[in-house]
């Protein structure tokens, strides 16, 4: 614990974490709000899950673009034109009806999302020395993961009470307080974009890079499919109250994951907690199709969640320590951007084969995925071998 305290103490710390809250939290909200606002507007499971895979995919896309935005002209102007942009489309959207405009809505609601989480990382850089950076991410990871159990669980409660609007209308305005005042923060500002030398390679010319990138497609995938089982499962099995319950449980989960990767000693190189995590996080996934949407979901789905939240830390540390200098923001954003578009996908997917199959069968994809990602990953072992030591990149 006195780890913990300790990065706590570092200056910019805490008012960073403080900062941006309430942004992680709308983030946490807007997926499944989007589900909710689309499923109760035109009461089809499929179509809802199309809707929210859409928005997903749309802002995963352009996740890589805000990145380099990001790397190029420091973190204040990209966050205060983004933030404004998306408040205000999440209040349009609250406001449309019709099927046409609820796609072209989310569609220009996943372009406008501001890179809050992509400013963040790169900035504990500046705040902790190498030695605390994995107990920072830790932290880190946490936070974020608090913001997507009480996110959900918040709108949950909205979506489904007598006024259903304000669910989107607390999004936006959680996302613009949290957005400005990251913006305001003299940390912030002082960030500078690291300079590239010539000898660089580019992102995708860097092996190890384009192996986490095929290993991300294969995750998202499954991810995506489980984000969207989830809400399917208990709308066909009219318990549409437990989805935030559901999630909340991994989640808190996924909160104890991240802060036990942090304690993990530097003997444990960021590789080898990788790849070890790897294998435990697909044993206890195994069951997951066998769940119904009550204890024996919230039990796997927890277990889940643990090795889930330890395997974030890292990821993170696995991917500062491959990625070419000069990429601090844009390296974590294509890395977003093919995971996420393909978490969008599998929400697509996931939403029709809930209705035409089972939600139980989109889990034992998201099981097999995790499998799948086992294997490529030992395969290619080697081409990580930059993350062999203990806190990643040293220039």
């Amino acid at each position: 614990m006195r780890e913990y305290v300790r990065v706590f103490r570092y200056p910019g710390a805490p008012s960073m974490i403080l900062a941006s809250f309430p942004a992680r939290l709308a983030y946490g909200m807007i997926g499944l709000g989007l589900y909710f606002k689309t499923y109760h507007t035109v009461h089809s499971i499929a179509f809802a899950g199309f809707v929210a895979g859409l928005n997903g995919i749309s802002g995963s896309i352009t996740t890589s673009l805000r990145s380099k935005l990001l790397d190029k002209f420091g973190m204040r102007t990209p966050l205060r034109f983004f933030v404004p942009a998306y408040a205000s489309s999440i209040l349009v959207l609250n406001f449309v009806h019709s099927r046409g405009l609820l796609v072209l809505a989310a569609l220009l609601l996943g372009m406008a999302a501001p890179p809050i989480n992509l400013s963040i990382r790169p900035l504990w850089r500046n705040i902790v020395p190498q030695e605390d950076m994995r107990r920072a991410l830790a932290i880190d990871t946490s936070v974020m993961t608090t913001a997507t159990i009480l996110g959900p669980v918040l709108v949950t409660y909205l979506s489904l009470s007598k006024h259903p609007a304000s669910a989107l209308i607390t999004c936006s305005v959680l996302i613009f307080v949290g957005g400005i005042s990251l913006s305001m923060l003299a940390i912030t500002k002082q960030w500078k974009p690291e300079v590239k030398s010539g000898t660089e390679v580019g992102i995708f010319r860097v092996p190890g890079i384009r192996l986490l990138m095929i290993e991300g497609i294969i995750i998202g995938l499954g991810a995506g499919m489980f984000q969207i089982a989830v809400p399917a499962f208990t709308s066909i099995r009219h318990v549409e109250h437990l989805t935030g319950t559901i999630f909340a449980v991994s989640s808190v989960c996924s909160i104890i994951g991240a802060l036990l990767a942090g304690l993990i000693g530097k003997r444990l190189t960021p590789l080898k907690a990788f790849v070890r995590n790897y294998y435990l996080w697909a044993l206890v996934g195994l069951p997951l199709c066998f769940t119904t949407p009550g204890w024996s979901l919230m039990l796997i789905g927890g277990l889940v969640g643990l090795t889930v939240g330890s395997q974030q830390v890292f990821y993170l540390e696995v991917i500062e320590a491959v990625r070419p200098k000069g990429t601090a923001a844009s390296a974590l954003g294509w890395m977003w951007t093919v995971e996420g578009s393909a978490a969008s996908v599998g929400a697509w997917v996931g939403g029709s084969l809930s209705q035409a199959f089972s939600p139980q069968f989109c889990f034992a994809l998201t099981s097999a995925s995790v499998v799948i990602g086992v294997v490529i990953v030992h395969k290619g072992q080697a081409l990580l071998k930059a993350a062999d030591t203990f806190g990643g990149r040293t220039d």
